[in-house]
């Protein structure tokens, strides 16, 4: 079975985290088909990312999709047979290897005690008989010959093992080699047919869009409750945005909003590596939560303008909207407390990161107070970007090392942005109060 041995570049992760959103969000403004149609790019997206699975035909409404199955739960099934293979051999090789260890350690000690056997036996027979170098002489004899006795038993029980338990390490062996190869021709099989599909989705695609009907048919009911969603549903984004702080905090919810679809697929990469190639990765998970730490601090100010968040509202929702804005002008106190504490803090933690001993850069020398800002920014160069020597500041201890300090960033950015919407709200109040409508 083939591995995979696939770690992501830290600048691709970073790439990621910002070319995938924004060509998420121009492709959501595409003015959408009014009837639906199967397209050929995300026929072959969802080939590339789920074709293992059938995926691909199923969007186009084909059972032919389900050969697709049968033969990845196969894979599934004979790697777990592989696991159990390869934890039943390496007890096995273990058992062998210990006993192999006992006949080099034992052999040579037994050896030693046959060969000084008769020099202690001629020591007993010249000592007087009462003195303390006849009782001296009687011990190292009777240590020599318990050493040989106990070591002659423990070469025999670990020759006994060896015997007895390389059989069953080949058959172990075998029994992997086995079903390893099976999976590992299952696959290829998967990736054949993959492979011709990909090359039929054209066709596929033609014929399950000539397969619909010219005119989506839609009934008086549906029709109405359409019409009552459009009425009643909640608002839309766009209607919070009254100024350009909203705009921001809306555009930066967006953006960040994207980035679980990315988790989507690396969690997917990671099932498909570790349960079908058997290649767990170092790095999907960390990569995971980090992000989703920075999702939860960037998107915090879309949260207060859209009120997302969660809060009781048994008192606050019968209230008219002048005693509304009096509460959260009232309360708002609290809010900017933890709001600037969040975003001082943020700062420090930021600072730190790239003040770290290990960051050799000019902004770290900067942070650390050793150079001024002017200095800093006469020594940046591109070798700032590309010497791999270079390190910005805090790493991840982990063993992909993914640069931290960009992370501690997000933080400052996400509390500047938490700050710049509790003004917004706070002037929206203000407004509300003067009005008294």
């Amino acid at each position: 079975m083939p591995g995979l041995s696939f770690t992501l570049p830290h600048w691709l992760y970073w790439v990621g985290l910002i070319v995938f959103p924004v060509i998420a969000m121009v492709l959501s403004r595409r003015p959408q088909p009014k009837e639906k149609r199967y397209t050929l790019p995300l026929a072959y997206m969802i080939a590339v990312t789920g074709g293992i699975l059938g995926l691909h035909r199923f969007y186009l409404k084909s059972l032919w999709g389900l050969i697709y199955l049968p033969i990845f739960l196969f894979i599934l099934f004979a790697n777990n047979q592989t696991h159990d293979a390869r934890t039943v051999l390496s007890t096995y090789a273990n058992q062998i290897r210990v006993a192999e260890r006992t006949l080099d350690r034992e052999e040579e000690r037994v050896t030693e005690a046959q060969a000084s056997l008769a020099d202690l036996e001629a020591a007993v027979d010249e000592a007087e008989a009462g003195s303390f170098a006849l009782k001296s002489a009687e011990r190292r004899l009777q240590r020599a010959q318990d050493t040989i006795s106990k070591g002659e038993t423990r070469v025999t029980d670990a020759r006994a093992t060896v015997e007895e338990i390389t059989p069953l390490r080949d058959e172990a062996a075998a029994t992997r080699a086995f079903w390893d190869n099976a999976a590992g021709y299952a696959l290829y099989l998967l990736l054949a047919l993959l492979l011709i599909d990909m090359i039929l989705l054209p066709m596929l695609v033609r014929r399950a869009n000539a397969a619909l009907p010219l005119h989506e048919e839609v009934s008086e009911a549906e029709r109405a409750l359409r019409e009552a969603e459009d009425e009643e549903g909640p608002k839309h984004d766009s209607e919070y945005a009254e100024n350009w702080i909203d705009r921001l905090s809306l555009f930066c919810g967006e953006f960040v909003a994207y980035w679980a679809v990315i988790a989507v697929f690396v969690y997917y990469y990671e099932v498909i590596a570790r349960y079908v190639f058997g290649s767990p990765t170092n790095w999907a998970h960390e990569a995971m939560y980090l992000m989703f730490g920075m999702q939860y601090l960037i998107a915090g100010a879309y949260a207060m303008l859209t009120e997302s968040h969660v809060r009781v509202d048994i008192f606050y929702a019968p209230m008219s909207r002048p005693n509304k804005a009096w509460v959260d002008l009232l309360t708002s106190i609290f809010f900017f407390i933890f709001a600037g504490t969040l975003l001082v803090t943020s700062w420090i933690f930021a600072m730190d990161a790239i003040a770290v001993p290990s960051g050799n850069a000019v902004v770290s020398d900067w942070a650390r107070g050793q150079i001024s800002f002017g200095e800093m920014v006469g020594g940046w160069g591109l070798n700032q970007w590309t010497d791999p020597n270079i390190r910005w500041g805090e790493i991840s201890f982990n063993e992909w090392e993914v640069p931290l300090w960009p992370m501690k960033w997000v933080m400052v950015i996400g509390g500047l942005l938490l700050v710049l919407q509790g003004i917004s709200k706070l002037s929206k109040d203000i407004r509300e109060i003067a009005r008294g409508n």
